[in-house]
């Protein structure tokens, strides 16, 4: 039994030392061994699994990151956009603003008055008389003071008490207003019909055409002169000497929320000598 075990162990010894002698000769490759071989064929897939499962884990984390950020980015980018919109819309508001303060002043030039603003606060458009009711604040109104927006005439202080004013339109059928072509300088009176303007006296002969600018004369007393009333839409042969002039108003009176009130100047006494 001895003997036996001794010739196993002789037999395994002589095994291990030559697999160890394999492993030590070089193999296919310059440099290498065998055992190096091996390791490289098992070990290798392995590392390359383990890399490849740290770099997608890696990847997934950068991805997770990179998205949160562009949300980040997406929602700053949005409120930015809104404040622009909105500052767009402010802006708009403000030009518009100017615009008609820009052109309401171009009145007072051609009047050599002072404009106030007064706020529309109730509008009748149904009733036989047109009026509007406007609140002026501490500087209260005149009767018979002009009445424009930045489109042309509206119409005239009929009524005034402190902090509030009536206001007659230019389309109540009550209303006259003395005008003229401004390209002809012919002169006639405007008054509503219905729910259109006319311009009357304008003789048969004289020369108006569709499109003619209608603006006030200043011979009436209450409104200076060039004020825009509207434009002439139709001329026909009126009855007797005169024609049909119809005018389509200037200004849309179901928009008016602010009027700008005309200081007038006073006019001076005739001199001396001279009769009225």
């Amino acid at each position: 039994m001895k003997e036996r075990r001794v010739g196993w162990l002789l037999f395994a010894v002589l095994g291990g030392l030559l697999v160890l002698l394999a492993f030590q000769a070089p193999s296919r490759g310059p440099g290498d061994t065998y055992l190096e071989t091996i390791v490289l064929r098992v070990v290798a897939p392995i590392t390359h699994s383990v890399a490849a499962v740290a770099s997608s884990a890696r990847g997934v984390g950068e991805s997770v990151s990179t998205r949160e950020d562009l949300v980040k980015e997406n929602r700053a980018l949005r409120r930015r956009l809104e404040r622009t919109e909105l500052e767009l819309m402010r802006l708009a508001l403000v030009e518009i603003e100017l615009d008609r303060l820009g052109s309401a002043l171009e009145y007072s030039r051609a009047s050599e008055g002072r404009l106030r603003v007064a706020d529309v606060v109730y509008a009748d458009y149904s009733s036989w008389l047109r009026t509007l009711i406007l609140y002026t604040g501490d500087d209260d109104a005149e009767p018979d003071q002009p009445v424009v927006s930045d489109r042309g005439l509206v119409g005239r202080v009929i009524a005034a008490v402190p902090g509030y004013a009536k206001v007659q339109l230019i389309t109540d059928r009550a209303a006259a207003i003395g005008a003229m072509v401004r390209r002809t300088r012919r002169q006639g009176v405007v008054h509503s019909v219905g729910e259109r303007l006319v311009l009357d006296y304008v003789p048969q002969q004289a020369d108006v055409k569709v499109g003619d600018e209608v603006v006030t004369s200043g011979i009436d007393g209450i409104y200076p002169r060039g004020l825009p009333v509207g434009r002439v839409v139709s001329v026909d042969e009126g009855q007797e000497l005169f024609l049909d002039v119809v005018v389509d108003p200037a200004v849309d009176f179901g928009m008016l929320d602010q009027v700008y009130l005309l200081d007038r100047r006073t006019l001076p006494e005739l001199p001396a000598g001279v009769e009225e």
